[in-house]
């Protein structure tokens, strides 16, 4: 293990100089946030600090009682020497890589991230670093993204064409970040109204309230008795799929969002009509890229194909190493949402 500002311990990444843990799996006395996602966001700890662009996201996720204090992107803090800066990291709305520095010596977390544009949060910044601490979510060569503006069009011909038939459409996508997003692509859309799980709107309202710019919605919860949902488009997360909510939009079209539809016979395991490949976390090519804008002669590679990226890295004459983690990436089966009014 490469020694120096961080060390992995049972409760997660620590900064002992700081006395600070980056996402940490368990209850601390100070943790930093990348970003408000449940498997980075964990609850009980007695103070946390992350970027105030996330501050909405984040605080629907803790609840009123969370001790969270928000600093901007760029503005340092410095503890016990250690000069902590937040940088945008592209994932979702708020999601931050944090950099720390100590005597000349500077180390990055990317938390999760993408380097793909997207409206609804801030662009992924490099960082420059001694050692950079990396996801490995899609780190497979096959995982190649085509243009999100080709994910959009498309998604916007399947639900044109289940209008003309008459059918609801019903993308499953994570409630936070990935449903706001197909939200902005679909901004200009007159196919017909879009509705939103309880999940999916709630945070949606927190986006807006941060000032993204999303399509109009209405929550389903909302609508009369009765209202026909034929030609419409419905966001849910996806452990709504095969519930007993879905019995009140008739005659449906299914389909699901994410980075795993690159994979074949993933749509075919979900029993899903339709798959859309849209992740908000790098694919192979931006994963190398990245590594290398940051110039860091040593790499930490966490959570998904690990021990792969970390042979392709050191082929490349990197200093890089596999560290165990809890953070769950893009998991395809999605978080367990009990009812339309819980928070996926």
């Amino acid at each position: 293990m490469i020694k120096g500002m961080l060390q992995l311990t049972e409760r997660g990444l620590y900064c002992a100089a700081a006395d600070v843990y980056i996402d940490p799996w368990l209850p601390v006395d100070r943790a930093i946030i990348t970003h408000a996602h449940g498997d980075h966001a964990r609850w009980g700890s007695k103070h946390y600090l992350a970027s105030r662009d996330g501050g909405r996201v984040l605080r629907t996720r803790m609840g009123a009682d969370a001790n969270i204090e928000l600093i901007d992107y760029g503005e340092p803090r410095t503890i016990n020497g250690v000069r902590i800066t937040l940088v945008p990291a592209g994932h979702i709305l708020g999601s931050a890589q944090v950099r720390l520095e100590l005597d000349g010596d500077v180390w990055c977390v990317s938390g999760d991230y993408k380097t793909e544009p997207d409206p609804t949060c801030s662009a992924f910044e490099p960082v420059r670093c001694n050692t950079f601490i990396t996801e490995s979510t899609f780190g497979l060569p096959i995982y190649r993204w085509c243009s999100q503006h080709e994910t959009f069009a498309d998604m916007r011909t399947w639900w044109a064409e289940n209008a003309a038939l008459g059918r609801a459409s019903i993308i499953y996508a994570y409630a936070l970040g990935k449903a706001q997003r197909i939200l902005a692509g679909m901004l200009g859309a007159d196919i017909g109204p879009i509705y939103t799980h309880g999940a999916v709107e709630r945070l949606t309202n927190d986006y807006r309230e941060s000032g993204i710019t999303l399509h109009p919605t209405s929550p389903v919860v909302a609508q009369p008795k009765g209202t026909s949902f034929a030609g419409s488009l419905i966001i849910a997360p996806p452990s709504a799929a095969g519930s007993t909510w879905l019995r009140r939009f008739g005659d449906i079209s299914t389909a699901f969002a994410s980075g795993w539809m690159q994979v074949r016979g993933a749509r075919r395991r979900r029993s899903l009509d339709k798959g859309f490949i849209l992740s908000d976390h790098v694919d192979w090519p931006a994963l190398i890229e990245a590594v290398a804008a940051t110039g860091a002669e040593n790499v930490w590679v966490t959570h998904g194909y690990r021990e792969q990226v970390v042979r392709y890295l050191t082929d490349k004459g990197l200093a890089a190493q596999a560290i165990a983690s809890h953070w769950e990436g893009e998991d395809e089966q999605g978080p367990a949402v009990a009812d339309e009014e819980a928070i996926a």
